[in-house]
């Protein structure tokens, strides 16, 4: 029996991870490898960009709940993979790079002058979780063990592997590099945690008057919004979740408090007895779980449950952190506030908080009612989008002000329905997320609302969309600019004769383009053309981009702008 390559041997590995999915630029270095991906049951989704590429994986991982793979050629193939591994690591995505290198007789180490010589291990090593290059064929699976353990292990990050492109095509003897399965060699289920915090978190709970659950990203990764949901709403409790985890709750739940929901989310959160915190380190965006965003830890009981212990009590003090997977303490914790307490029907001074939120609804009408003169209201567009798409539809937002606009006024129903660069505000992963996520769940629609800025960093990703049958709809709000730094000249009191840099050449018709792609395109300048351009789109079958303009004025002042810049000064 011939002996498997080491390209056959590291798809042995990926499969041997449960991977299913890989994206990447084809390069002549992968061939050995990427040549055997249908006998592995891996499919090779062949993007426009490495950069792309790995927000493409980003998407998939996120809905799927997978780790994911990407390659990249030697040199700057591989160097753009860092760009979109960047991303990876802010987001915490689970995502494994692997870049092929010269051959080592020349790049290991570099002679000078080499070329495409580039110490890419090296580079990574600061965004990754793990970064090695191979050097001996038969210790690659013990190298993707290691990466693997690395991306899943506490809060999920990338990992890249480099490995020289003379060693693909060369036999190695399996007995010398043994693949093992997940559960082999690496805790695959954290459990419950320890039974004695349980409890101790079940009397804080069902003694408290005043309950408040917020949720991260890890409950989403854990697969426990239901979970989540079931506790909150056994106690009556107030609950959050961050800008990452929209969704966990829906977002149309009585006792949901939005994050643009300023007054009414802090004034609760203020005066909650007892805060329960899931898959959450209590970000920038959440205002470091400190006043004036959340109540003083030395008056509240704070329990933090989550998977990384590196994440407990690090951007406030807990009184009992519970090391554990969110699913399975979320249901060991309300089994045992059901031994302790009745369900709860109202929350305390709910009534008292919803006249908050009247205001801020209020507000946000203003931003509603407004007409403009060169193009539709941003808002306007965005509610209508959000009123055709069903519940269980998956929305992606990309650029600045868009943002604003689409985290204000698009509720999320579902969880896994929301995909945004939270931590970085990584521009141009709009519309890669958006195909990622298609192909990770092509039951579900997908939109995603981008402005004309962020839509020009990956748009010949839409092709990538065509090619592999990810019919998704992008929503371009097209201002012929960089909206939200026309707002910051405003906001800092620069007139718009002083504006520098702002200007996207408004000639430009990103529906033409998407039809030049083989897409579906279409251009929208009045409101009630909205509606009928979405049900083309979506009859097309095809992914669709709708260019609709929207009021340069209007979109420079979106609603939340003050809020998101008085949040970063927290």
């Amino acid at each position: 029996m011939s002996q498997p390559t080491v390209g056959e041997l590291l798809l042995q590995c990926l499969r041997a991870e449960g991977v299913e999915m890989m994206f990447g630029i084809i390069d002549g270095s992968h061939v050995p490898f990427v040549a055997h991906t249908p006998r592995y049951g891996i499919r090779h989704v062949n993007a426009h960009h490495e950069e792309g590429a790995v927000h493409l994986a980003e998407g998939y991982s996120r809905l799927s709940r997978q780790p994911s793979v990407v390659i990249g050629s030697p040199g700057p193939g591989g160097a753009n993979l860092l760009a979109g591994l960047a991303s990876a690591h802010a987001e915490g995505h689970p995502i494994l790079a692997i870049a092929t290198t010269r051959r080592r007789l020349t790049a290991d180490p570099d002679r000078g002058g080499a070329w495409q010589a580039t110490p890419l291990a090296e580079m990574a090593r600061p965004i990754a979780k793990y970064s090695a290059t191979v050097r001996q064929p038969e210790r690659l699976p013990e190298m993707v063990r290691a990466a693997f353990r690395a991306m899943l292990t506490g809060r999920p990050g990338p990992a890249f592997l480099a490995i020289p492109d003379e060693l693909l095509p060369q036999p190695v003897d399996p007995a010398k590099a043994a693949v093992y399965p997940a559960e082999r060699y690496r805790v695959t289920h954290m459990g419950a945690g320890d039974p004695a915090w349980i409890r101790q978190a079940a009397d804080w709970l069902a003694a408290a008057q005043r309950p408040f659950l917020h949720a991260g990203k890890g409950v989403l990764w854990a697969d426990a919004a239901a979970e989540f949901l079931a506790l909150g709403d056994y106690l009556a409790a107030g609950m959050s979740a961050s800008l990452g985890a929209r969704g966990v709750v829906p977002e149309d739940h009585p006792h949901y408090f939005h994050l643009f929901d300023l007054q009414a989310t802090a004034l609760a959160r203020n005066e909650a007895d007892v805060v329960l915190i899931v898959g959450s380190r209590l970000g920038e965006y959440d205002g470091w779980g400190m006043p004036p965003a959340w109540g003083s830890p030395a008056r509240q009981r704070t329990i933090q449950i989550d998977s990384d212990p590196l994440s407990i009590g690090l951007n406030r003090p807990v009184d009992l952190g519970i090391v554990a997977d969110a699913k399975a303490a979320l249901a060991a914790l309300l089994a045992e506030v059901r031994a302790r307490t009745a369900p709860r029907s109202a929350m305390p001074d709910l009534a008292r908080y919803r006249q908050l939120t009247a205001q801020t609804m209020a507000q946000g009408a203003q931003y509603l009612q407004r007409t403009g003169a060169g193009g539709l209201n941003p808002g306007q567009v965005v509610m209508l989008a959000r009123q055709f798409f069903p519940e269980d539809a998956v929305t992606v937002l990309d650029g600045g002000n868009t943002v604003l606009w689409g985290v204000a006024l698009n509720p999320i129903l579902r969880p896994g329905g929301f995909l945004y660069s939270v931590k970085m505000g990584f521009l141009g992963t709009g519309v890669p997320f958006a195909v990622g996520a298609k192909l990770a769940a092509p039951h579900r629609p997908v939109y995603c609302i981008t402005g004309d800025g962020a839509l020009g960093f990956n748009l010949m990703e839409m092709e990538t969309a065509l090619r592999y049958a990810a019919p998704v709809v992008v929503v371009a709000l097209v201002d012929a600019g960089w909206g939200m730094e026309r707002t910051a000249y405003a906001f800092q009191g620069f007139g718009p004769e002083q504006h520098v840099g702002v200007d996207i050449a408004a000639e430009v018709r990103y529906d033409l383009a998407a039809q030049a792609l083989g897409c579906y395109g279409e251009k929208v300048d009045a409101l009630e053309d909205l509606l009928p351009a979405l049900e083309r789109a979506v009859a097309s079958g095809k992914p669709a981009l709708l260019h609709v303009t929207v009021d340069p004025a209007l979109n420079a002042d979106p609603p939340g702008y003050k809020e998101f810049r008085y949040i970063r000064t927290l």
